[in-house]
């Protein structure tokens, strides 16, 4: 029957690895590199938020008040939705007492949101000056996750040119004749997906058959490599 090895004998084996690696000297001809990509891309999402609130001396009231108004909006919503271009959906429903500073119950207080969201942005806002039930809460614009990940993959392609184009040059101004990859990262720089808030002013008022300005602007989409490569001779 076999003995076990003692643990100072492991302990000793363990040591002497470790003090072999640190007599090694670190690895020649590595640089560390970086490179990015960037472009300005046209914002293509829409989210828009209607909200309403309703006052009454008990909560069935309010209640049945904030239900009325979310669904006369969600009707007139319904009628012109489509997949991806217009889609709407509720948003927050809530319901709450209010009190004196004597903490005696004054009646209640509610807010319905209906939210709309899509890439038809004209549609979306000529939707608001036919909802007569609820006013404008926010609004705001972004980048759908196709297009998002569309012009990521394009400056992904760019950053990684430019990376292997950075390294080869390095390779040359030191003498070697080129270089392989011995690490490498290819990070978005800023994190995906979202929408960006526009506007944000409590609840604005827009006229009966008056439609939303819309303008969504750009968004900045980048993308960085960073990493270390192994000079060849």
């Amino acid at each position: 029957m076999k003995q076990p090895i003692p643990a100072l004998t492991l302990a000793a084996a363990s040591l002497f690895g470790a003090a072999a690696n640190a007599d090694q000297p670190p690895p020649s001809g590595v640089v560390n590199l970086s490179s990015s990509a960037s472009a300005e891309v046209t914002k293509d999402l829409m989210t828009l938020t209607l909200t309403t609130t309703r006052d009454g001396p008990d909560a069935n009231s309010v209640q049945a008040a904030l239900k009325q108004a979310l669904d006369a909006a969600l009707a007139e919503a319904r009628r012109v939705a489509k997949p991806g271009q217009l889609e709407p959906h509720t948003g927050n429903f809530s319901l709450f007492p209010r009190y004196t500073n004597k903490g005696v119950l004054t009646g209640w207080q509610g807010t319905a949101e209906l939210v709309v969201e899509g890439r038809d942005m004209p549609a979306i806002g000529q939707l608001v000056g036919r909802i007569a039930s609820m006013t404008v809460g926010h609004v705001g614009y972004g980048l759908s996750r196709d297009l998002r990940e569309r012009s990521e993959g394009d400056l992904a392609a760019q950053a990684i040119a430019r990376y292997r184009a950075k390294a080869a040059d390095v390779a040359k101004q030191f003498g070697y004749t080129g270089y392989t990859i011995r690490e490498v990262s290819v990070m978005a720089g800023e994190p995906p997906g979202g929408v960006v808030p526009m506007m944000r002013a409590g609840a604005m008022a827009v006229a009966q058959e008056a439609p939303l300005p819309v303008e969504a602007g750009k968004a900045l989409v980048s993308m960085s490599v960073n990493g270390t490569v192994q000079l060849i001779k």
